[in-house]
């Protein structure tokens, strides 16, 4: 598939775009820093421009496509780019920039009749990650039907993007799937980060205990786009286990002892379900802080 990434150079997306290319996909990178790998056409776009991102889901990929007829349509979108989280640039610049882009890449996608968009969202839309002391989910686990009131610019962009996206798909017909994607861990920061998380569980609970390895999440956008028809949908992203050495019933007894399941869960489940992306979309991620630090696999 022809794509244009944004934000594929960033944490997540620098191991995205790797992945897609072993795919078998062709990826344009479209961010303000180029991510020079081998293989991804980097193009330099200012996303709060529509101007200049209408141009660049219109423009030619490479050089190479000089050589054709006019100029191909990208077969989708893929919209990583963002300011990450709260506390980088102002509360307001957060929100701002992150609504006004997202909102400008789905309306150039619909506009020009490409048939997929696929966005990032977040776990923090769920309310907990960034909230002032602390705040526990309604029940576990948590599964996409959960409530989503966020306390915090940067999750509020994101809850503010998805009714965008809905909105989108609504008046135009395309797929557009959003993913709220868990905490992104690259592979070096297993050894580095997680012997802290197993001598003190509490670092984990603002993530919920969970996480998703950045080549994981390359697996997912994969799947999504070979998973047509879906309409809108968004789906949790992270991996099966939980981030931590204790038990799911360990962790419920320490630090969810009056939230109610919503069904049995296993011993190393995580409690940010992912049971959609894996029956929809065909998800099954294979990278896990156990096999990194030499432990073995949970049960």
């Amino acid at each position: 598939m022809r794509i244009l990434f944004t934000g594929g150079s960033g944490k997540a997306g620098r191991h995205v775009l790797p992945f897609l290319l072993e795919c078998g996909h062709r990826v344009v990178n479209a961010d303000r820093v180029p991510l020079g790998h081998p293989g991804v056409d980097d193009l330099r776009v200012e996303l709060t421009d529509s101007g200049q991102v209408f141009n660049a889901m219109s423009a030619l990929a490479g050089l190479d496509e000089l050589e054709a007829e006019r100029v191909p349509r990208y077969d989708a979108v893929v919209h990583f780019a963002a300011l990450p989280r709260i506390l980088i640039e102002p509360d307001n610049e957060t929100y701002r920039v992150n609504v006004l882009s997202t909102y400008n890449v789905l309306e150039a996608a619909v506009k020009l009749g490409i048939p997929k968009v696929i966005f990032a969202s977040s776990e923090t839309t769920y309310g907990i990650c960034f909230a002032q002391g602390e705040m526990r989910p309604d029940y576990l686990p948590v599964d996409e039907a959960h409530p989503t009131v966020p306390h915090d610019s940067y999750a509020m962009s994101k809850v503010a993007g998805e009714a965008a996206a809905r909105s989108f798909q609504a008046r135009s017909g395309i797929d557009i799937y959003g993913l709220r994607i868990n905490n992104v861990i690259e592979p070096h920061e297993y050894t580095r980060d997680f012997p802290a998380y197993l001598e003190d569980p509490a670092l984990r609970r603002r993530n919920i205990f969970a996480y998703i390895d950045a080549r994981d999440l390359g697996h997912m956008v994969d799947c999504c786009l070979r998973t047509d028809g879906l309409g809108y949908e968004v789906f949790n992203v992270a991996n099966p286990d939980l981030s931590v050495g204790l038990s799911n019933a360990e962790l419920r007894a320490r630090f969810y002892p009056d939230v109610p399941l919503k069904r049995d869960m296993g011993g190393d489940e995580t409690f940010y379900a992912i049971d959609k992306a894996r029956r929809m979309v065909g998800f099954a991620p294979r990278h896990g802080w156990r096999a990194a630090l030499g432990l073995p696999s949970p049960d």
